[in-house]
């Protein structure tokens, strides 16, 4: 039986529905995102063997392709196990401790993910605006810094969400109407004054966020600003296609992200439905699409493949 637990003390377990309004359909709608998660976890992993195996992909953009491609693992693989268990098997029940890890690690990984992105920009940046320095500039060393420092800020940030939620009462209705844990859907069963929990989420969705963008903003205005006082249009069409798979990886994480972040707390009017379906987008599509976009569009990385699967060079 589901437990209930009471309001001074942490709840046993959550209850997760999965997509509400659409109960009928989830069974038949698990078997797309099954195949998503499968193309994500597939792609990525070819994607760190590919860079792993090859020495000539030991450059700062490859290795940031690698810890995309890590996030992208853990984001995917944090949610979409326990969301097919429901879907297929009406496992709806999630244990409290397990449902603030898959928070922890649902937000901390976002943040990472869109910090690995910035600093894809800036390498782009570094590229595009200064090519006899990009070297010097982007050692191996300050990639991995740059990496060790995405990472540590995702889990700093995200850590003290996760405390203050642990140490506050919750009410009776331990019923989720999401197929994961997310911190503003579980901050609504907590019978206590949230504003300074919202407050916080609010500050490192914009601080995280914000920051992102605008680094991104900016190191693209730039690189925008040089490559058209490139003299030939052909070095001007290398320079946007270098540029072409990073804009798109982009625009697949943020559009869906910030639909859900104004709807968890701006759009009331919106179907449930419809506000399950992207949050299951968000943490799904950009895991599956990153590997394809990166794969399809960099020849080292494509010819790699190739190669390993018909076993001759390409």
């Amino acid at each position: 039986m589901w437990a209930t637990g009471n309001s001074s003390s942490p709840p046993v377990s959550f209850i997760l529905l999965g997509i509400p309004g659409l109960e009928n359909s989830q069974f038949w709608i698990a078997f797309p995102f099954c195949a998503m998660y499968v193309v994500a976890i597939v792609g990525n992993i070819i994607l760190l063997h590919v860079i792993r195996t090859d020495h000539t992909l030991h450059e700062p953009m490859y290795l940031f392709l690698a810890m995309l491609a890590v996030s992208d693992l853990v984001l995917s693989s944090s949610t979409q196990p326990k969301m097919l268990a429901i879907f297929w098997f009406h496992a709806h029940e999630i244990e409290y401790h397990a449902c603030l890890t898959q928070v922890f690690f649902i937000h901390a990984f976002s943040s990472v993910e869109s910090g690995v992105l910035m600093a894809m920009a800036l390498h782009h940046y570094v590229a595009i605006c200064f090519p006899l320095r990009h070297s010097s500039i982007l050692t191996t060393s300050v990639v991995i810094r740059l990496g060790a420092a995405v990472l540590m800020r995702g889990l700093l940030c995200v850590s003290p969400c996760c405390f203050m939620v642990s140490r506050m009462p919750f009410c009776p209705n331990h019923v989720i109407p999401q197929a994961y844990c997310e911190h503003m859907a579980v901050l609504k069963l907590v019978c206590a004054d949230t504003r300074i929990n919202r407050g916080y989420g609010l500050f490192v969705a914009f601080s995280v966020g914000g920051f992102d963008m605008i680094v991104i903003g900016i190191s693209y205005v730039m690189i925008l600003r040089a490559v058209l006082q490139l003299p030939s249009g052909e070095a001007r069409l290398k320079a946007f296609g270098t540029c072409a798979s990073h804009i798109c990886v982009i625009l697949a994480l943020y559009i869906p992200a910030l639909f859900t972040f104004l709807t968890h707390r701006f759009g009331h009017h919106v179907p449930r439905a419809v506000h399950v379906m992207f949050a299951n987008v968000y943490l799904l599509v950009p895991p599956m699409l990153n590997p394809i976009i990166y794969g399809v569009r960099t020849k080292q990385i494509r010819d790699r493949v190739i190669q390993g699967c018909c076993g001759k060079e390409p």
